[in-house]
């Protein structure tokens, strides 16, 4: 192999990464505008019919503990826990008119950055049918309600997005929140 094989090898590699990122950043883009545009049922289209959709309650730590992972293993409590049977339910809820909480519906500004993709290799590999990523991004989420009701979250998506033919299912999503109390007065919208 020569010096000019290594660069175009690494050329062609870098080429691939970037569409890969371009693709799964317009992915994530156009889930936000789902759901702040009202449209759950195409949302729900996005998920894998094996989710986990879920978010653990935070805790605080101490500086030392810093280092271990946030994210529990096994259950612990959770502000969602669902797979893809209850979220459809939440979405049915959505769309019924009789959901007091989000009735009229909540404004919601979705806002998606820092997006990190790794490709799934090792233990969490073995066995899939389709190639798989690991995501990771920033989330900013604005809610307005009525007139004067007003929520932001802040916090990390940890999602594992599946190769579907040609495009891409969500099928795993951790929602860490920077807050370990949640104030707002319900948690009926959507990360």
């Amino acid at each position: 192999m020569t010096v000019e094989d290594v660069v175009v090898e690494s050329g062609a590699n870098v080429l691939e990464q970037v569409l890969l990122q371009h693709r799964v950043e317009q992915f994530l883009y156009r889930e936000s505008q789902l759901l702040d545009h009202w449209q759950w049922a195409q949302w729900l289209e996005l998920f894998a019919d094996d989710i986990l959709y879920w978010m653990p309650v935070r805790k605080n730590r101490l500086r030392r503990q810093r280092d271990a992972d946030e994210v529990p293993q096994g259950i612990e409590m959770a502000h969602f826990y669902d797979d893809f049977s209850s979220l459809q339910l939440r979405v049915n809820q959505m769309h019924s008119g009789t959901h007091w909480a989000e009735d009229p519906p909540s404004r919601c500004r979705h806002l998606i950055t820092n997006v990190l993709v790794t490709p799934r290799n090792g233990e969490e590999a073995a066995g899939l049918e389709s190639p798989e990523y690991n995501v990771s991004s920033n989330f900013l989420l604005y809610r307005n309600r009525l007139e004067s009701e007003t929520d932001v979250w802040a916090g990390e998506r940890r999602d594992v997005l599946r190769v579907v033919g040609g495009g891409f299912k969500i099928a795993r999503r951790t929602i860490l929140l920077d807050q370990n109390v949640v104030q707002s007065k319900n948690l009926s919208v959507l990360f």
